[in-house]
């Protein structure tokens, strides 16, 4: 009889734990009280004591760091950033002169890159014509006569080894907003590349193409439209199924239909302009690196906001990956970097793959890619996720490590919920919740390439790193 009395009443649900789960449901119309409790996800005392401090509700770090959270979305959200021109990054990056070379992730030495970063490197030195091969450009790197430093450290991005040398091209996408400009090599397009530690002559013939034929009719392009606004292409690409990581096919069409136009009427010659149309069209990735530099463009402006514990950048190199925290300023916190779980093109396996690298991690830093999975089931299975659902599962637990949802990128999977934005290091320690990545799996020979893809998580131990540096910074003042 207790049970036909308990049956017959509208059901109220209790959620402890994961707020999404209590959002969905309060969405949806169910009443729903949310228990904002969970076991502490990390062990160590030190860690713990500095989340208690930064996490209390009734303390005064919670009340500035929520106004200082606020202040990093208000800045990631304003953001106007538009691709403006394609130059040597000789000519625009400050201090890339000779036998300078910058590299993905946060700074390494050359002892301790992985095979493919010093692949490139030593591609990268007989390209701009430090060393007259490939054995020679190796024993210059560790003679200590190139000078190593991170991408980051001069306004710029590159995907995988990330390598940036004086005379690759580079795009130039300009933060209106703010005034700043951020920098990435152009996609070198599929197969044997750069970026994946390839070297031999395919690969450099590739570079110079792009800097002598490419690069120069992109600026004349980009100076007729006068700039591409790349925030207006990402939120129509989310609608088209990218979510600009591993997936940007609907972008780079997107953008080869806004360039096309310019590009014939600034190219000198029609062989010319075919050779460009068709690199472009015949390539899906195009769009990555442009999705990378606006990442940077977006981000760097959320830098060094006092108290905030929003993430402003996330990258590797193969051997550490890093993270920098708006709180802390350009400080890196790093961990050894994890192994991508994914799918392995025929004939390699996990034995044989590098472990992750790259720049790109900063889509995710600002709500795109793994984030943004919910817009791209075609990716879930391409990196070995799982299905549809799964793909929208993975943005759905995004929301529980992030400060908020930008209103102007969308997911219609999701009810057109904005992407999660803004990784706060508190909730990432406090729901063990490591922010996930959609990466491209290098082999871990120089040479070799591309041979897989799939998904990796940041290590907490970058978090927690941070954390405690943070809640230092609050007991000194």
């Amino acid at each position: 009889m207790g049970s036909n009395r308990l049956l017959g009443r509208a059901l109220r649900v209790v959620n402890i734990g994961l707020e999404g789960f209590a959002r969905e449901l309060a969405e949806r119309g169910v009443p729903v009280a949310h228990v904002d409790w969970s076991p502490p996800a990390v062990a160590d005392p030190t860690v713990l004591t500095a989340l208690d401090r930064l996490s209390d509700p009734e303390g005064a770090a919670a009340d500035a760091i929520a106004r200082a959270n606020g202040d990093a979305l208000d800045r990631m959200f304003k953001a106007e950033p538009v691709l403006i021109d394609v130059r040597p990054a000789g000519e625009v990056i400050d201090g890339l002169g000779e036998r300078v070379l910058l590299h993905a992730g946060p700074p390494i030495t050359w002892e301790r890159m992985c095979g493919p970063m010093r692949g490139a490197v030593a591609g990268a030195a007989v390209l701009e014509g430090w060393a007259p091969d490939l054995t020679a450009a190796e024993e210059l790197a560790a003679g200590g006569q190139i000078t190593f430093h991170p991408n980051h450290h001069f306004d710029a991005v590159g995907p995988m080894t990330g390598i940036t040398t004086s005379s690759m091209p580079v795009m130039v996408v300009e933060n209106r907003a703010f005034g700043n400009r951020a920098y990435c090599t152009i996609n070198e397009g599929l197969g044997k590349v750069m970026r994946f530690g390839g070297n031999d002559g395919e690969v450099l013939d590739r570079l110079r193409w792009l800097a002598d034929e490419l690069g120069p009719a992109l600026s004349a392009a980009l100076g007729e439209l006068e700039g591409i606004d790349l925030k207006a292409v990402v939120g129509r690409g989310l609608a088209m199924g990218d979510e600009m990581h591993q997936r940007n096919v609907g972008c780079s069409s997107l953008t080869l239909r806004t360039l096309a136009p310019a590009l014939a009427r600034t190219a000198p010659d029609g062989e010319r302009l075919a050779r460009i149309l068709a690199f472009i069209a015949g390539n899906d990735q195009f769009f990555l690196n442009m999705a990378m530099v606006m990442g940077k463009a977006v981000m760097d402006p959320v830098r060094g906001i006092a108290g905030s514990t929003v993430v402003t950048a996330m990258s590797r190199n193969g051997t550490d990956f890093g993270i920098r925290v708006s709180g802390t300023g350009d400080a890196w916190f790093t961990a050894p970097v994890e192994m991508p779980k994914g799918l392995y093109f025929p004939g390699f396996t996990e034995a044989e793959a590098n472990p992750d690298m790259g720049d790109s991690t900063i889509v995710e830093t600002v709500g795109l890619g793994a984030f943004a999975m919910a817009a791209s089931p075609a990716v879930a299975g391409f990196v070995g996720a799982g299905s549809a659902a799964d793909a929208a599962n993975y943005t759905r637990a995004m929301y529980e490590i992030t400060a908020g949802r930008n209103p102007e990128w969308t997911l219609a999977a999701l009810d057109f919920a904005g992407v999660p934005s803004g990784i706060d290091i508190r909730k990432v320690l406090e729901t063990g919740l490591a922010p996930v990545i959609n990466t491209g799996i290098a082999h871990r020979e120089p040479g070799v390439g591309q041979v897989g893809a799939g998904i990796v998580r940041a290590p907490l131990a970058c978090f927690s790193q941070a954390l405690v540096a943070l809640a230092e910074e609050f007991e000194s003042d």
